[in-house]
């Protein structure tokens, strides 16, 4: 492990950023294109829909609930090792899904086992960005998160083809071939040890202070508020242009027309929030709000082109808040904790995309359509981004911490500062 008393910005952080976007790509890329298997498993293990659901939700949901998991672990031995372990299992589960003969063993397989796999990945990769990165980590971060965009354009296709030439346990062996690069990801990271990292304690004290960290605790409820909402369109937004009279391929298009826009938007705000003075915060808060915007507005959107108009606002905006979003935790906590921060705020704020479709649906089931669905969506970016306003030196001109700004100052107090206990007032601002 390398020692530094800050940030590089740039070097072999280059090399991060790149086994970070593979990275999300085969863990991101796969769930979002593992819908072409779910025609096949209907068929081959004769189960109502409903059931084969649950493959895809038990691996989205061990994935992020399992972050933490992740994080502490490569706290403790460093982000390399628990990510090459995390490719093997990600590519074995796969491996004995070829081999399943009943939904429990994909339930098992896939879900289990290759969700545990993706838990190791994806928050100790972000992590380990983030400390090598401090001028340019918002471009870093947006440059690596492009993954999950373009994989999402080429996998469909690709597991498509895959499965009209090897049937679908040929294909899982070859996803499972693809998932075994994830070993490659981790062995490009290398890891970074700042001089504040000696300061926080281990894993254990690490998230004790966390949890009696008033402004983590904030932003956590935060992102959980704009997870709620975030996906809305990507589950209802065909089904709402159904309701008005759209043909299913032309209202299919606009959620490219959202991803490509998302693509953009992801490398835009990355430069921008580097670019622009003062803290990624401000910048999150325009972002977020914009999106919920577009997200209220959609229900009076009518005409074709204002519904075009509104999904390309919507997949920029919502695009560009991702890095943003990232990029303000270790601002907030310091790279010293954005091992454990990073796991525990995924676990936390995945329950707002857990509940958001859910009642999203509930609210059409009451009304009949999809107009309270897109105006509680964009009610909760709004909430969310009310809730970033009260995060420390928002309206200065200075970053939370000196981690960004003011590197070496940061050093000097980091090694002069123990860790404190929870009736020390850790909560404070």
């Amino acid at each position: 492990m390398a020692s530094r008393a800050e940030p590089p910005d740039g070097g072999w952080g280059w090399m991060v950023v790149l086994s970070a976007f593979f990275q999300s790509a085969l863990v991101f890329g796969v769930l979002r294109s593992f819908g072409v298997f779910f025609v096949e498993f209907v068929a081959a293990f004769g189960e109502q829909a409903a059931r084969v659901s649950w493959i895809a939700s038990i691996g989205i949901a061990v994935q992020q609930f399992g972050s933490p998991v992740g994080s502490a672990l490569s706290t403790k031995f460093g982000p390399r090792p628990v990510v090459m372990t995390g490719g093997l299992l990600a590519a074995l589960g796969m491996l004995l899904a070829s081999f399943a003969t009943s939904l429990t063993h994909l339930y098992l397989s896939i879900g289990l086992l290759s969700g545990s796999g993706w838990a190791l990945t994806f928050a100790p990769t972000l992590a380990c960005l983030s400390c090598y990165f401090s001028r340019h980590r918002s471009l870093a971060t947006g440059m690596a998160l492009t993954g999950v965009g373009l994989s999402s354009f080429a996998f469909a296709p690709l597991f498509q083809w895959l499965l009209s030439y090897y049937a679908w346990r040929g294909a899982l062996l070859l996803v499972s071939a693809l998932s075994l690069h994830l070993v490659a990801c981790g062995a490009l990271l290398r890891p970074l040890c700042l001089a504040e990292d000696a300061a926080v304690g281990g894993p254990w004290a690490q998230l004790t202070s966390l949890l009696h960290h008033g402004p983590f605790l904030r932003y956590t409820a935060a992102l959980t508020l704009i997870n709620t909402g975030y996906f809305i369109p990507y589950v209802h937004l065909v089904a709402h242009l159904q309701d008005l009279g759209w043909d299913p391929l032309p209202a299919a298009f606009l959620l490219s027309v959202a991803a490509i826009s998302d693509l953009v938007g992801r490398v835009a705000s990355g430069w921008l929030g580097d670019a622009v003075p003062g803290p990624v915060a401000r910048l999150l808060m325009l972002w977020t709000t914009l999106t919920g915007v577009s997200l209220a507005l959609f229900p009076v959107a009518q005409s074709p082109t204002a519904l075009v108009a509104l999904t390309v606002a919507y997949g920029f905006t919502s695009g560009a808040l991702t890095p943003v979003a990232f990029s303000v935790l270790p601002e907030l906590v310091g790279t010293g904790r954005i091992y454990c921060g990073l796991g525990l705020l995924q676990m936390v704020e995945s329950l707002g995309g857990l509940l958001g479709a859910p009642l999203s649906g509930y609210l059409r089931d009451v009304t009949g359509n999809y107009t309270a669905s897109f105006v509680v969506a964009g009610a909760c970016l709004l909430a969310g981004s009310g809730v970033l306003i009260t995060l420390p030196h928002f309206f200065s001109c200075a970053c939370f911490s000196a981690t960004t700004s003011r590197p070496q100052e940061l050093v000097t107090e980091a090694l002069a500062t123990k860790v404190p206990l929870p009736k020390e007032g850790l909560g404070e601002d």
